[in-house]
């Protein structure tokens, strides 16, 4: 397990190559490591369960298998692990669907990806420090 919470491995599950780049970079620069990319939601569960990840970034919108669907399986799989689910257009409909499906958070890509990367650290500070064996 990572000391408090440098060196997080974060699975990054997006179609957008630009977004999963900058997604990357911003998770890089906090001393995390992305340890596996996946540009649609099946092949993301496929990664998860080789890499075994700290956290994963998913988006909502992905071919094959979107973000929720993913979540549920992801979930089903390795329960305490925090997915942060990032969607053009967030809401409470959509929050309450995320957290059925194991989501911790739902972060809207509108917002500037600096903003939501403190979202994401706070949420994983938090869930890491009161689950360390996740």
């Amino acid at each position: 397990m990572p000391s408090l919470i440098r060196d997080l491995r974060i699975l990054i599950v997006d179609d957008s190559e630009t977004t999963r780049h900058i997604l990357g970079t911003i998770v890089r620069s906090r001393d995390w490591v992305v340890c596996g990319e996946a540009e649609d939601g099946w092949s993301g569960v496929r990664q998860f369960q080789e890499l075994r990840p700290d956290a994963v970034l998913l988006d909502l919108s992905m071919p094959v298998m979107n973000g929720l669907e993913a979540a549920h399986a992801l979930h089903q799989i390795m329960p305490r692990v925090p997915m942060i689910l990032c969607s053009l257009h967030a809401n409470n409909v959509l929050q309450r669907e995320a957290t059925a499906a194991g989501v911790k958070m739902v972060i809207s890509k509108a917002e500037n990806m600096q903003t939501l990367i403190n979202k994401a650290k706070e949420l994983l500070e938090t869930t890491l420090v009161s689950n360390p064996e996740t």
